[in-house]
């Protein structure tokens, strides 16, 4: 069964989880030729091993704390806070509380 992502015109929320996190499980909410974007959840101490991937990403934490690693450093991202990747980038990430981030990348696809 396909995933359904948002139409055109449709209304999604993007709020803290609070106290229903633990139920909560990441999602692609909107997908076309030319960009995607993601709801992650993640748990305290989930870790996303160093990765890269070829589009522009900017990553939105909405809630928790997570240390992010790029560029050869390592900062602590708080809701509120936004990093731009330039493509190829290498990043990785670790939730150090419950966190939700949103990540929208812009994709090339044929």
């Amino acid at each position: 069964m396909a995933t359904p992502h948002a139409r055109s015109g449709e209304l999604l929320e993007i709020l803290p989880f609070a106290e229903t996190f633990p139920l909560e499980q990441s999602i692609a909410l909107v997908r076309s030729d030319h960009w995607e974007v993601l709801r992650l959840v993640l748990p305290t101490g989930k870790i996303v091993p160093e990765h890269k991937v070829a589009s522009v990403t900017l990553l939105q934490c909405i809630e928790g704390c997570l240390e992010l690693t790029a560029h050869g450093k390592t900062q602590k991202m708080r809701a509120g806070h936004l990093v731009y990747l330039a493509p190829n980038e290498p990043h990785g990430w670790k939730a150090i509380k419950d966190s939700q981030v949103l990540v929208t990348m812009l994709v090339a696809r044929e």
